[in-house]
């Protein structure tokens, strides 16, 4: 095992017993980006992997399955129930496994979804009951996020805790727009000395390799797995379930949930949705969209935005962009909202704006409130809350799903305006106000 690189001119332990970010003698940051850096690869792996599905589910239809359109909105909305479920698992995983257990466990895991959509684009006789096992599997790759940001976050002093989470955060959203954007791509062709597998034929009798959506990202997640064994450690935050119970006797856990929920569970919810929303709503016009072509770029800007603010956070204070992006997610859903029942396909570029509008402060908002909870609360219970806040804002993918089963698109973004409304109040009230306690 290594010695950490800062011991020569420091007092930490070899055995990183003594561990304190907040005190520069006792903290190695080559260790500390080291970890982020890794971290955030297999994170990224990650959110392709919960994204997965929302990326091929548009294109089972063309190769031969026959699903109706709340089938296919119960596919993609799987992955997001089974993430905010198993993000409650991740949460308390932390300091009882170590940062280089759970990212190696973690990673590997992630084989299951990949390996499983590979066999599942091959073969259209798949079940739905197994596709819907597959989208659950899924949700493993949304599940280690609450796992991974808690674990990063006693990595790094409060000084940089808005730089490292926005970064780590932000480009594993990267992974999200990552998969809508490649897929297209990598479906066209046999991959990787792949070519030997049968490809799928369309409707319009084109040959697509869909199974390449998941087989890309299999030697990549293995790589993770062995980059965590080689080059991650554990540092000395313990705590057992009982003791990571009190954070939920602090108002602030439940108000944060509230604002998380409104932005990161509005981004990752519409992003997984968005390629159908597009569907249905613009499909039946002439020259209709394409939903694959459109999907990635909302949720690449929020990512580049969130990973972009927390610099700035860390200068200004977390609570002054979560106010600016809860804002700019009550306009963009109005927006929205007066573009989905279209008279015509030209409609399809402000109803773009308005999404376009929600994505980008979304990310404002989702690096304002990874600053502020380190600051709001101690160091271990930073962690749980961190979790805990992303382990129920995972849902938003199974929210947003079962809800457009249930209302028209309308109706649903209407609503989305008015939660915007209370969140932004809230982030106003006990954080961004002048005299608010946690400014920061």
């Amino acid at each position: 095992m290594s010695v950490p690189s800062a011991l020569v001119s420091s007092k930490l332990k070899p055995d990183l017993s003594n561990w304190d970010p907040e005190n520069e003698e006792t903290w190695d940051p080559k260790l500390a980006w080291r970890t982020l850096w890794i971290t955030t690869f297999s994170l990224t792996l990650a959110f392709a992997a919960w994204y997965l599905v929302s990326a091929i589910a548009p294109r089972l239809n063309d190769i031969g399955y026959s699903l109706a359109p709340g089938q296919l909105y119960w596919l993609v909305a799987i992955p997001g129930l089974a993430g905010g479920l198993l993000r409650l698992v991740f949460m308390f995983l932390p300091p009882i496994m170590g940062t280089r257990s759970l990212v190696a466990m973690s990673s590997a895991l992630l084989v299951l979804p990949m390996l499983g959509w590979t066999l599942a684009a091959r073969d259209t006789a798949t079940p739905y009951w197994v596709l819907l096992a597959l989208a659950f599997s899924a949700g493993i790759g949304g599940g280690t996020f609450s796992g991974f940001m808690a674990s990063t976050s006693y990595f790094f002093p409060k000084r940089l805790a808005g730089t490292a989470l926005g970064l780590q955060a932000g480009i594993g959203n990267f992974g999200i727009g990552l998969m809508q954007l490649l897929l297209p791509w990598v479906v066209g062709f046999g991959l990787l000395g792949t070519a030997a597998l049968t490809p799928q034929s369309s409707a319009k009798g084109d040959l697509v390799w869909l199974h390449n959506g998941g087989l890309v990202l299999i030697p990549w997640a293995l790589l993770a797995v062995v980059l965590a064994i080689v080059y991650l450690r554990r540092v000395p935050v313990t705590a057992n379930f009982r003791q990571q119970m009190d954070i939920f006797r602090i108002k602030h856990t439940w108000i944060m949930t509230a604002i998380y929920l409104m932005s990161f569970g509005a981004y990752s919810g519409l992003a997984a949705q968005m390629g159908l929303i597009i569907l249905n709503v613009y499909g039946h016009f002439p020259d209709a969209p394409n939903p694959l072509a459109f999907a990635f770029i909302g949720p690449v800007v929020g990512a580049l935005v969130r990973a972009a603010s927390g610099p700035f956070c860390d200068r200004w204070g977390g609570a002054i962009f979560t106010l600016i992006g809860g804002i700019g997610m009550t306009v963009g859903t109005v927006v929205t909202a007066f573009f989905l029942s279209p008279s015509s396909v030209s409609d399809f570029w402000g109803f773009l704006t308005g999404m376009l509008i929600i994505f980008t402060f979304a990310g404002f908002a989702n690096a304002g409130t990874f600053k502020q909870m380190p600051m709001i609360f101690p160091k271990r219970q930073a962690g749980g809350a961190i979790a805990w806040t992303s382990a129920i804002a995972a849902f938003g993918p199974f929210i947003v799903g079962i809800a457009l089963t249930a209302i028209s698109p309308t109706t649903f973004f209407v609503g989305c305006a008015v939660f915007c409304v209370f969140c932004t109040w809230l982030a106003w009230h006990y954080y961004a106000r002048p005299g608010a306690p946690y400014p920061s």
